[in-house]
């Protein structure tokens, strides 16, 4: 009994010592991980789960004969796997809407998109002209509720999303609520993962305008491997 409890003993001691370095290590490498992310997103990324959105912009006759539609049609949405995100108003046309409905199966919502019903059921509801469909991953989101209702889409493509994501990282939330935006969302096309859409909550808008127009932010999207002109759409939420 003495020659085990004498054998028992050092290897004890050494799973002791072997399990203190390991919590160490592993500690240490949370903390460096942590350290290597931006302190305004580190956070929201360890609780955040990406999710897919199908957006959709187009033009109708009458909001209100719209939305009671749209409204009546949450059912089909459903059966393909889509529900209801948000919906909302162009600040210079509130004829022009977009929605946003998050769905699970990608096929499937491509489906709905392609159904002669939805086409007849547009028609009904009074959409003019030829809706746009996107896809994205949602890759950031603050859903925090906050009194600002509106807001700016901005889509462009970029030359490689790492290298962008980068810059507008370094740019950061503070110098970009100085300029009147709040972030919201940031997501990437499912089709093409270097197309980006961004979404700003808006505090301050003719600073906004100013802002997201002038040479430097133009110089920025640039460095940041923008490729062509951004797409800006403003709008305010209605839900």
């Amino acid at each position: 009994m003495k020659n085990i409890e004498k054998f028992l003993k050092p290897v004890l001691i050494v799973f002791l010592v072997a399990s203190f370095l390991s919590c160490k290590n592993n500690k240490t490498e949370r903390t460096e991980t942590e350290e290597a992310m931006p302190k305004d997103t580190a956070n929201a990324v360890a609780a955040f789960e990406a999710f897919k959105v199908m957006v959709i912009k187009h033009k109708v006759a009458d909001y209100d004969k719209w939305r009671k539609e749209y409204d009546a049609h949450d059912s089909i949405r459903t059966a393909y796997t889509i529900s209801h995100y948000m919906v909302g108003r162009g600040t210079d046309d509130a004829n022009m809407i977009v929605t946003a409905t998050k769905f699970i199966d990608l096929q499937k919502a491509k489906d709905f998109s392609a159904l002669p019903y939805l086409k007849e059921a547009m028609k009904k509801a009074g959409v003019i002209g030829k809706p746009e469909f996107s896809y994205y991953e949602v890759i950031r989101n603050d859903d925090t509720a906050i009194d600002q209702k509106d807001r700016v889409m901005v889509t462009h493509k970029v030359k490689d999303f790492d290298a962008w994501l980068k810059v507008y990282d370094a740019e950061g939330t503070a110098k970009r609520i100085e300029e009147g935006f709040i972030d919201r969302g940031l997501a990437r096309g499912i089709d093409d993962p270097n197309m980006v859409t961004i979404v700003f909550a808006i505090t301050d808008m003719k600073k906004a305008k100013e802002s997201i127009t002038s040479e430097a932010k133009k110089k920025l999207m640039m460095d940041a491997g923008v490729i062509g002109r951004p797409e800006m759409f403003f709008y305010k939420v209605m839900d």
